[in-house]
């Protein structure tokens, strides 16, 4: 391939108002220039070769420029006018930033590791509905963090099981409940029959307690049938969809979020997410998917467990998917942070150190799992966050709270 110093601007005072700038970690064996040059080329007006077609001018105004290399992360960015909001969107978007770069031979690994983009791009998208601050308002709880949890078994329960399950967990105290990523409309658990039951369930619980929940219905679906699905479950109870954004796409988050007709929260799910997210010197971190969730209108996404729970990550890469959440530098309201992933009621002491109380965790195995049952797990779930937004140790809280204390003793 054929390198131009034509795109390499280091030092170089760009306006961050008309440009998009990418952080790109490189492993390769070339001088790192010519392996940022091989990105900014392929990525903009370039191709493997040089072309009669390519003008001062073209490469001027749409050509993208590698600013900054420091160790193995080079910084490149783009003129925003290489970027088509209105017929384009995010697939756009992501083509251009984290497209064709992954197999180009100058690299033998690369990550998009974050991007900023300029107010003019920014302010095509609306962002949440509820976001976090909604969301505290529709369940009642202004302070507390979101407890919720994920219906175990993943598939088999049939709806008034799958029902029985969310009124037990609400009965404990739980705000939130969620379908799994891999229930759909199985004929085990018809969608429909799924959403009524639960609605009722949830219904139940606040004509028995006045305690108020909601349950994220899983709408993933085809992108034709995606908004139809959606109207449906909202139309038969439904008190917030779910979207596994990775392999429905972005677009169909934003469908949602930017339908009059929805009036209720989105839960965005990550589901694949560490196909692309995982390796470290290849693929695309998850703060930048985060930052794409915010722009189109998530409410509620899932950060990963900051180091305590069973996925991968790590708190420093979660406190970036935090903070890309609920961050004041961009137009939009704060997305809830999701804490999912091997969770249980021990776990919540830590993990709230960490993040703070603006956080909704969830637990499907520490829920189920506790000795007392599904009542008993969301118990010591809400025992747990009681604590933890109190200020008093586990250790203390326990001696006065046997669910509590049956969970530390199985599991802490």
């Amino acid at each position: 391939m054929e390198y131009s110093n034509r795109y390499l601007h280091l030092g170089e005072s760009i306006d961050p108002d008309e440009h998009v700038i990418c952080k790109y970690k490189m492993k390769t064996d070339l001088d790192p220039r010519k392996a940022a040059v091989a990105i900014a080329t392929e990525q903009s007006t370039g191709t493997w070769t040089g072309i009669s077609t390519l003008n001062d001018d073209i490469l001027e105004k749409y050509g993208a420029r590698v600013t900054d290399i420091t160790g193995d992360v080079a910084t490149v960015a783009f003129p925003a006018d290489d970027f088509s909001i209105d017929i384009g969107g995010i697939p756009q978007v992501l083509s251009v930033i984290g497209g064709n770069l992954f197999g180009l031979e100058a690299l033998k690994g690369v990550r998009l590791e974050d991007v900023f983009f300029p107010r003019s791009i920014l302010d095509q998208f609306k962002g949440p509905k509820f976001g976090i601050q909604g969301m505290r308002d529709m369940l009642k709880r202004p302070e507390k963090p979101l407890v919720g949890t994920i219906v175990k078994p993943k598939i088999g329960l049939p709806p008034q099981g799958y029902a029985d399950y969310i009124y037990e967990s609400g009965m404990g105290g739980l705000t939130n409940g969620k379908d799994d990523e891999t229930l759909s409309n199985q004929k085990f658990c018809p969608l429909e029959d799924r959403v009524v039951a639960v609605a009722e369930a949830i219904d139940r619980v606040k004509d028995e307690t006045g305690h108020v929940m909601m349950h994220a219905i899983n709408v993933s679906t085809s992108g034709h049938q995606i908004l139809e699905v959606a109207d449906r479950a909202q139309e038969l109870g439904a008190s917030e969809l779910m979207v596994d954004v990775i392999t429905c796409g972005f677009a169909a988050v934003q469908a949602l979020a930017e339908d009059p007709s929805i009036k209720v929260p989105i839960h965005v799910h990550r589901t694949m997410h560490g196909a692309i997210t995982r390796n470290r010197d290849h693929g695309i971190a998850m703060v930048v998917f985060s930052k794409l969730v915010r722009m189109c209108g998530g409410d509620a996404l899932h950060v990963g467990t900051f180091g305590v729970g069973k996925m991968s990550g790590g708190a420093e890469e979660d406190l970036a998917n935090q903070r890309a959440c609920v961050a004041t530098d961009v137009p939009y309201k704060a997305v809830m942070p999701v804490c999912s992933g091997g969770m249980h009621p021990a776990l919540i002491e830590p993990l709230v150190k960490i993040t703070g109380l603006d956080v909704q965790i969830q637990a499907g195995g520490g829920v189920a799992g506790h000795p007392g049952g599904v009542r008993g797990g969301a118990k010591a779930m809400s025992q747990a966050v009681d604590a933890a937004t109190a200020g008093v140790a586990f250790k203390d809280y326990a001696a006065d709270h046997k669910e509590l204390f049956e969970a530390i003793k199985k599991w802490g």
